[in-house]
């Protein structure tokens, strides 16, 4: 028969081996939901991703005045209006984000701008709520999913509402997505779009984007979008 002693010890070796293989576990979680995008794991992150670059540059924002102005994203649910948005921020790109629920928005500074990035969900009951946001914005960029075929008229439609609300707003179309062998060109969704029938009195943008590691070093990259607002955002 074995000691009293030894099954003490024996007691407290499985207790330890069970608190690590739980805090393994619960690694394995986090980590999965992050590698997923699914769940509300993924999407705590990106909040917290966001509230940090958010707080560490309004700790250091640059010395000097700057020019405050804000950039509101909008778009169809699911065209990649988040990805584009975080992709402008960290100049990186992520695979799967969740879809946004009510807004997010950053906070940039460069060229002597204090730049807000507005991101309003594109769900078709937050769509109604999109012009009480125009009045704030020096820029509109609206983001398309070019493999979307089937909702390209309800894009058309809402774009065209926002543009008669701000006949002058200053407008940049992204035709996202465009790593998709399915994509619609640029030029193409210029037509589904019915750009051709814009003011001249608005300056006008159409951009063919991807977020995508693959894109980085390309010419649909996503950085192109965050030069051409600092160049539109430094107009006097």
């Amino acid at each position: 028969m074995a000691p009293p002693g030894a099954f003490r010890h024996l007691a407290l070796a499985l207790g330890a081996a069970v608190a690590a293989l739980g805090s393994l576990l619960f690694i394995a979680w986090k980590i999965y939901f992050r590698g997923t995008g699914t769940g509300t794991g993924w999407a705590g992150w990106w909040e917290r991703e966001l509230q940090e670059l958010r707080e560490q540059q309004s700790r250091n924002p640059p010395d000097g005045t700057l020019d405050w102005r804000q950039v509101l994203v909008l778009g169809l649910d699911g065209a990649g209006k988040s990805s584009v948005l975080h992709y402008i921020c960290s100049e990186t790109a992520k695979e799967r984000i969740a879809p946004t629920q009510g807004f997010n928005s950053a906070r940039l500074y460069a060229e002597g701008l204090e730049m807000d990035l507005l991101e309003v969900g594109g769900c078709e009951n937050l769509r109604s709520y999109w012009p009480h946001y125009l009045s704030q914005a020096h820029v509109l960029v609206f983001v398309v999913d070019s493999v979307d075929r089937s909702r390209l008229l309800t894009a058309r439609q809402e774009l065209h509402a926002l543009l008669a609300e701000e006949p002058r707003l200053p407008l940049v179309v992204l035709a996202n997505k465009q790593d998709k062998s399915d994509a619609l060109s640029a030029a193409e969704l210029h037509d589904e779009l019915a750009l051709h029938s814009l003011s001249g009195q608005r300056e006008f943008f159409l951009l063919p984007t991807s977020a995508t590691w693959a894109s980085l070093s390309t010419a649909t990259s996503v950085l192109r979008v965050k030069s051409l607002l600092i160049t539109l955002l430094s107009q006097p």
